[in-house]
């Protein structure tokens, strides 16, 4: 499977993460030797399911580097435009891709086993879109005060995951990606997405992930499966100061093993 990262955009002064990145890509801020994205790289080339990899955002110019099956797509400067050019890109380095595996720049914790894993998990659901979640116990053990933001559903506590799989004729679609672009703030936006029962049985805890993972679907019209990941480091986005140096600490922990 080919792998599409998006590490486009520049924190502004609004953004936590100001501080740090004082105007330069997020995805470059450094991380124990490395820019932050360059260790989510490594991981996916050092995967052993995953042939291509797409970088959209920063580029060589930067020290970053890919293996020579790869391909840097720069900024389009919009997430949608992004994943597009990401997208057109993965096409043409091998036309006969049915999904991809779309990872965040800001999850530099993940290993080249946890990749494969998601890799395995979204080519046996062979759904539309393959979502991940992590549940809250999974995520404190690993990185305990991470405040992630976490969803409360009947069987369990969820954030979201940074590496999901779309079939690549539904993520070639401009309606679903516009659509979800436009409700990614907004909660009646969402709800109009997947249904106000979704939310509504959502927050009195009366929705399994199974429940959501069919209502979402048909709301959607598209086969969608959700993924309860076994992996802390594919939730563990970097978007606040602590989670960077939570991050930080982890990695030099585990070189340390």
């Amino acid at each position: 499977m080919d792998a599409l990262v998006v590490a486009g955009g520049v924190p502004g002064p609004d953004d936590p993460l100001y501080p740090l990145t004082q105007g330069r890509p997020k995805a470059l801020l450094g991380l124990e030797g490395r820019p932050m994205v360059q260790w989510v790289l490594d991981a996916l080339e050092g995967a052993q399911r995953v042939e291509h990899v797409v970088l959209v955002g920063p580029g060589p110019e930067d020290g970053l580097h890919l293996g020579a099956a790869s391909a840097f797509v720069p900024d389009q400067g919009a997430m949608i435009a992004n994943v597009r050019a990401g997208l057109q890109a993965v096409r043409q380095l091998n036309p006969a891709a049915t999904h991809i595996l779309l990872a965040s720049g800001d999850i530099p914790s993940i290993t080249p086993e946890m990749v494969d894993w998601r890799v395995q998990t979204v080519e046996a659901s062979d759904a539309d879109i393959d979502y991940a979640v992590v549940d809250r116990q999974v995520m404190d053990e690993v990185f305990p005060g991470s405040r992630r933001s976490f969803t409360h559903v009947k069987d369990a506590e969820v954030c979201g995951g940074d590496l999901n799989g779309l079939r690549v004729t539904v993520a070639a679609e401009d309606g679903l990606w516009n659509a979800l672009y436009a409700a990614r703030k907004n909660a009646l936006k969402q709800a109009a997405l997947v249904g106000f029962d979704v939310l509504f049985l959502g927050a009195i805890r009366q929705l399994s992930l199974e429940d959501a993972e069919q209502r979402v679907g048909r709301h959607l019209g598209l086969k969608t499966h959700i993924t309860r990941c076994p992996y802390a480091e594919v939730g563990m986005d970097v978007d606040k100061p602590h989670q960077f140096e939570m991050v930080r600490q982890h990695l030099r922990a585990r070189s340390e093993v």
